[in-house]
């Protein structure tokens, strides 16, 4: 009986350093985006260029980035506000988990020269449910 206590004793020891440890070096540790260059790859345009209206957007997606064969793309101000919204369309069967290309144009026409913005392309989710919102962001300057 003794012998129980001592050992439940030492694992509640161990649980309290252990949390206290975890909590210590939290703050240390560096939080990265997420990569998803397995998921959607983006061609054109690349980060922190010049862009201006009509902007083509190309690169390569998984098939579940599509919903019938498209997905959104949103440029943002740089204060977050929508500027323009279109989508990209795949071109080839996107019913796949393999890579397929996209294209897509956005036209614009309502923003500030020579300010930064932000190219958004979307996962399509057609069922609206947030665990299913997925998107990547393309820093951009508007020209």
């Amino acid at each position: 009986m003794r012998r129980t206590i001592f050992i439940v004793f030492i694992i509640g020891i161990v649980t309290w350093i252990s949390s206290i440890l975890s909590i210590a070096f939290d703050n240390k540790i560096e939080i990265k985006p997420s990569d998803k260059s397995n998921i959607i790859l983006v061609s054109t345009p690349v980060q922190n260029s010049e862009i201006s209206s009509p902007l083509s957007v190309a690169g390569r997606a998984r098939g579940s980035w599509f919903f019938e064969a498209s997905f959104p793309i949103v440029l943002l101000d740089q204060y977050g506000n929508v500027i323009a919204e279109s989508h990209a369309s795949a071109q080839g069967p996107w019913q796949t988990e393999e890579f397929v290309k996209y294209i897509g144009n956005i036209q614009f026409d309502n923003y500030i020269k020579g300010t930064k913005g932000t190219l958004v392309l979307k996962k399509d989710n057609p069922s609206g449910l947030v665990q299913f919102d997925d998107s990547i962001s393309i820093p951009v300057i508007l020209k």
